[in-house]
């Protein structure tokens, strides 16, 4: 069976690409028995320019972002590839790592961390086997899934959002209901799921936060992981899938519990676990790369001055999340919270936007403490506590962080 046009025909109800002096979905011939629709059609009219692509996209997906970058490793990249992979498993790795290319392009690194989690994860792709990214939240996850998909498929929009509401349907198909009505069960009333798309076209689909999905509803996965075919049984028709696809799916270590994954489910899974970054310098570097682009999307200054600052928020987040001291001589109590290096990339970036828009322009203690009780205090009884003694019994005596304590009592006072 052929998937059908991702968007629904005209006059079903269908968002069309509409432009001035371009028919809408309203001013489309209707077909007999088609007339009960034009309300829906007419209602979408005003909408339509919503689903246009915007060039000044706020965050734009990772084929677009580093567009540039993947043309340059495409154009030099001479080894195999696997069936509509847009690049070969060596290229995705460099992809995701980085490095120089002959015609010297550099290939900026989008994931810090060892080489070799990168390459079994690029293996598994190239493979029946679908891959799982675990690990504790905040260590990227869903940014190397993305960055995975789009190096290998080019497109990594084919993607389903896990939530405790996540129906069957997001993973496998639903029904334009107005065309259903009006003609019964049929292809074209058919809306395709964006793992049924992937195993349409041979790409990469992606799955994030498996285990906050229902345990019923994830195992929707096995069949079309195991049998790579996904049935219609009101058509009496299936799906196949087609060389090139796969599944990248992602879960939190913390979820452990809420939904787990069936022994059947986690089989047909190679698990890559991602790590904290194993250094403080690792980690400075991550959230520095990541506070710099988003700074630049959001206009905000560029940091000269601001590496101590986020050395500074770092050093904490590391400390509290290991329970010592960065030396090994204190022993410390660590808060509720993850204190990921997503947060740090979170609490740095408010603190940009502050001393851009409150203050001259250079990140200070000033512009992180708030943001730094927020990350840390998510209890506050038993996390206050915490808090406290790490301030009065670290911060306090550290060397060159005067500053940084006194800007630290202050919003905790």
């Amino acid at each position: 069976m052929t998937v059908p046009a991702t968007t629904p025909q005209p006059g079903a109800g269908a968002v069309t690409d509409t432009g001035p002096g371009r028919p809408g979905p309203a001013d489309e011939a209707l077909r007999p028995g088609e007339e009960a629709l034009r309300p829906a059609a007419e209602a979408l009219r005003p909408h339509a320019d919503i689903l246009r692509p915007h060039a000044d996209a706020l965050r734009p997906h990772a084929e677009d972002a580093f567009a540039h970058e993947l043309a340059a490793l495409a154009a030099a990249d001479d080894r195999p590839r696997p069936a509509r992979w847009r690049l070969s498993p060596w290229a995705v790795a460099t992809y995701l790592l980085g490095g120089t290319l002959p015609d010297g392009t550099v290939i900026t690194p989008k994931y810090v961390g060892p080489r070799r989690i990168v390459e079994v994860a690029v293996a598994t792709l190239a493979t029946d086997r679908a891959l799982l990214l675990l690990g504790v939240p905040g260590t990227a996850k869903t940014w190397v899934s993305e960055h995975l998909a789009a190096a290998v498929s080019g497109d990594s929009t084919l993607l389903v959002q896990g939530t405790a509401g996540t129906p069957e349907e997001a993973i496998r198909y639903g029904w334009n209901y107005a065309r259903l009505l009006a003609e019964g069960p049929s292809r074209a009333a058919l809306v395709p799921s964006p793992v049924m798309r992937a195993m349409d076209q041979g790409m990469t689909a992606r799955v994030e936060e498996l285990t906050r999905i229902p345990a019923d509803v994830q195992d929707t996965l096995i069949t079309i992981l195991s049998e790579k075919t996904l049935p219609v049984p009101e058509l009496g028709e299936e799906v196949q899938a087609v060389p090139g696809f796969n599944l990248i799916a992602t879960a939190n270590d913390r979820d452990r519990g809420v939904n787990e994954l069936s022994s059947a489910l986690r089989r047909r899974f190679n698990t890559v676990v991602l790590p904290l970054p194993a250094t403080a310098e690792d980690e400075v570097d991550i959230v520095a790369r990541r506070v710099e682009q988003l700074g630049r999307s959001l206009e905000l200054p560029a940091l000269p001055e601001g590496v101590e600052e986020i050395r500074r928020v770092v050093t904490v987040f590391r400390e509290l999340r290991d329970g010592v001291t960065a030396d090994g001589r204190t022993k410390l109590k660590s808060p509720s919270g993850t204190l990921s290096t997503a947060e740090a990339i979170s609490v740095l970036t408010g603190g940009l936007a502050l001393a851009a828009h409150f203050g001259d322009g250079v990140l200070r203690p000033s512009d992180v403490a708030a943001g730094l009780l927020g990350a840390v205090v998510r209890d506050p009884a038993a996390d206050r506590v915490v808090w406290q003694e790490y301030l009065e019994t670290v911060v306090r005596e550290r060397d060159g962080w005067k500053d940084f304590y006194r800007a630290c009592r202050e919003v905790s006072a």
